[in-house]
């Protein structure tokens, strides 16, 4: 699939810079082995439409027998984005989900009322020198959908639709966005892309969506004839067109938004909601620990051990 960026797509120049309505610096958190960046929630922004956790993990290199190790870990109220551009992640969670997920692929885990997962490199991954770096999002989910029952979904990088133009290349990992549609099951209007940039080239942001965000995850982009460096991310001003350019060396993007929640939502460790009620109702269940008689069960295949409550 293709679309023509040409077509009226509102230039750098049409814009000034009051259109970036928030610039993001994440925060960096060093996790011992690997460093991790988190620019949602930030300050001043909670959400970017649905979205309200944005982490980059990495780039890292592990000697052999290192790796990454999460241990399993509760979530209710949002969906988890596990996507990578290097290395591998073992996905285990309460649902029964098996999956390895590798470069290109999506993760998405729907927490619902409760789901516990870990994420570890695989053994055999380990068995050797390896890398990581990719990027973890989630998504707040409906009030409505908040007492669903928790699911996982893998799409391999060949099931997701690429975007293609001029010095453009687009997957889409979530939602829509330009006239295709990506296969996980969604109940929010969303789109989320990972946009890789030739030099110079220019890529309009969707024009359809409430809230829309991009992160910049290496090269730099101008926008409105000002240039932003990796490791940034900027929300723009709902309505205005906007196209971003790609520096003398490209650039890839994370491209995100989509329509606005009905309201702020409460956040607590790994816990979000519409009302803080339900966090406190997940931190007792997670505490007692009483895996299968309440929220909270551990993963079949890993459940020798968990994170506590903070």
């Amino acid at each position: 699939m293709s679309w023509n960026p040409t077509l009226d797509p509102g230039c750098p120049d049409d814009i000034g810079i009051d259109a970036i309505e928030t610039l993001i610096v994440p925060r960096a958190r060093d996790l011992g082995d690997f460093e991790v960046r988190r620019a949602l929630p930030a300050p001043k922004r909670q959400m970017v439409g649905p979205f309200i956790f944005f982490d980059q993990a990495g780039p890292a290199e592990f000697l052999t027998g290192k790796g990454v190790d999460v241990r399993p870990h509760p979530h209710i109220g949002l969906g988890t984005v596990t996507y990578l551009y290097q290395g591998e992640f073992h996905h285990l969670d309460s649902t029964g989900a098996d999956q390895i997920i590798r470069p290109g692929a999506l993760n998405w885990m729907m927490a619902g009322r409760g789901v516990t997962h870990s994420e570890r490199t695989p053994e055999l991954t380990r068995q050797g020198p390896s890398s990581l770096f990719g990027i973890q999002t989630w998504i707040a989910l409906p009030e409505d959908r908040e007492d669903d029952a928790p699911f996982f979904e893998h799409h391999s990088a060949a099931a997701l639709p690429e975007i293609l133009d001029t010095g453009i290349k687009a997957r889409l990992i979530l939602g829509e966005a330009y006239g295709a549609k990506a296969p996980a099951t969604m109940y929010s209007e969303a789109f989320y892309l990972d946009v890789m940039l030739e030099p110079g080239a220019r890529f309009p942001l969707p024009d359809n969506h409430e809230d829309r965000g991009v992160y910049i995850t290496s090269g730099r982009v101008e926008v409105a004839g000002e240039v932003f460096e990796a490791g940034r991310m900027m929300v723009f001003r709902p309505g205005d067109r906007i196209t971003v350019r790609a520096g003398e060396q490209g650039a890839r993007l994370m491209v995100l938004g989509g329509a606005t929640l009905n309201g702020p939502r409460h956040i607590w460790w790994n816990f979000v909601a519409s009302s803080r009620d339900r966090i406190e109702a997940a931190k007792e269940d997670w505490r007692a620990a009483k895996w299968g008689q309440g929220m909270f069960d551990l993963p079949a295949k890993d459940n020798a051990e968990h994170i506590p409550l903070p």
